[in-house]
């Protein structure tokens, strides 16, 4: 495909002032792709790795689009987490940054709802949602979809997966039928394809995913280790590449504690990320990775669809993916927007085959990394001597949910 520069594009002043502001020069390939159908008007199903500049994608397009007059609410983003719902609605504050009076509202749960409430009275031209925040607002009356012209279902598969669907659809029925529908999702199973049936019009596909759905920037290999190793081998990854910002995933919630835990007691600068925190306490822990000061972020795959930081150098899987989505969707948080990246697995014996599954689902070759630790570290955390984490947790772990 062609590269095509911002330049190119038939754009508003504000707009072209915002996109300079951001430092984007060139478009990437769904940007290219779906900015000039959405312009047209054009239902969109868009199927694209994670990191390939979506929100730009249909943020662009949507803001062109506003009534120059208009007061009322026009375009609705759906999201499946609350920090997607942040970061898209972040992104897209930074693109309407010139126009005066548009206003973007994230609503989500976790935040005081007086807050949002205040924001929709003064008037709101795109919102940003979870499904359930978004049915809360409607319910109570703050929230009226009758004069929405454009919705976007932002990672469409990952909402179905979590239980939205009949949210969405009751969403999607009260909003007007002469509307436009943006889908964008990284996998299209059929619960995806039935939505596309029941409520787009003739859509237009953009697939830029191909037959690779991780992002051929990453430089993907995995590490064999031992229970009692896994530890030393992470801090030996983060040691041998001086990694300055690592994003560090766990498969539950205890495991992050147990490991952030480990990390500070061997000097680190750590931070944890997971469901069980406030509000208050994960966007401080992202504030502080985003800042630097804290090089490694420990979190479970609610990070993985909706952290916006721009650098991190690498990915460890502390744990396997339970499922090749989410290896897909964690290493996809490096090597964003063309840059390189690193995406490491750390790899028990008896996890091989969940490994080789994952390749074949993206199809990609993840190549095996030898490490070797000193004698001492073997002594010392052999079982029964010294544990860290990995150690003695794993049944346990077994039965906290994947992800949450």
């Amino acid at each position: 495909m062609q590269e095509k520069r911002f330049s190119e594009l038939e754009m508003s002043n504000e707009t072209r002032m915002a996109v300079a502001d951001m430092g984007f020069t060139e478009l990437t390939p769904i940007q290219t792709l779906c900015i000039p159908l959405i312009l047209e008007k054009k239902d969109i199903i868009g199927q694209a790795q994670t990191g390939t500049g979506k929100t730009l994608a249909f943020g662009l397009p949507i803001l062109e689009m506003l009534d120059p007059h208009g007061r009322s609410l026009e375009a609705v983003v759906l999201c499946p987490t609350r920090e997607l719902a942040v970061q898209v609605a972040g992104e897209l504050k930074r693109l309407a940054r010139h126009k005066k009076g548009v206003s973007v509202v994230p609503v989500y749960g976790g935040q005081p709802i007086q807050k949002q409430l205040d924001s929709l009275r003064k008037g709101a031209r795109i919102v940003v949602g979870t499904p359930g925040r978004v049915m809360d607002h409607m319910n109570r009356g703050t929230l009226r979809l009758d004069a929405v012209r454009t919705v976007v279902l932002d990672e469409a598969d990952k909402m179905l997966d979590m239980g939205f669907v009949d949210d969405m659809k009751t969403i999607l029925f009260a909003m007007p039928d002469e509307r436009q529908t943006l889908l964008f999702s990284a996998t299209m199973p059929d619960r995806v394809m039935d939505l596309v049936t029941k409520f787009q019009k003739d859509p237009q596909l953009v697939n830029v995913a191909g037959t690779q759905v991780t992002v051929p920037q990453v430089e993907q290999t995995f590490v064999e280790v031992k229970p009692w190793t896994k530890l030393d081998v992470l801090c030996q990854l983060i040691d041998t590449y001086n990694l300055a910002s690592a994003l560090v995933f766990c498969n539950t919630k205890r495991r992050v504690d147990e490991t952030v835990k480990s990390l500070k007691g061997k000097g680190y600068n750590a931070d944890s990320l997971h469901g069980d925190m406030a509000q208050s306490r994960r966007d401080d822990a992202m504030l502080k990775f985003r800042k630097g000061v804290s090089t490694i972020l420990v979190a479970t795959d609610v990070a993985a669809r909706g952290l916006d930081v721009n650098g991190i150098e690498a990915v460890i899987n502390y744990d396997v993916p339970q499922e090749g989505e989410y290896y897909v969707h964690r290493i996809g948080r490096t090597a964003r927007m063309g840059k390189g990246g690193r995406a490491f697995t750390l790899v028990l014996s008896g996890e091989l085959g969940r490994l080789r599954d994952i390749q074949e689902y993206a199809n990609t070759r993840i190549k095996r990394q030898m490490m070797a630790l000193s004698k001492d570290t073997e002594k010392t955390r052999r079982p029964g001597k010294h544990r860290g984490p990995a150690a003695g947790v794993e049944d346990r772990a077994e039965q906290e949910a994947v992800g949450s």
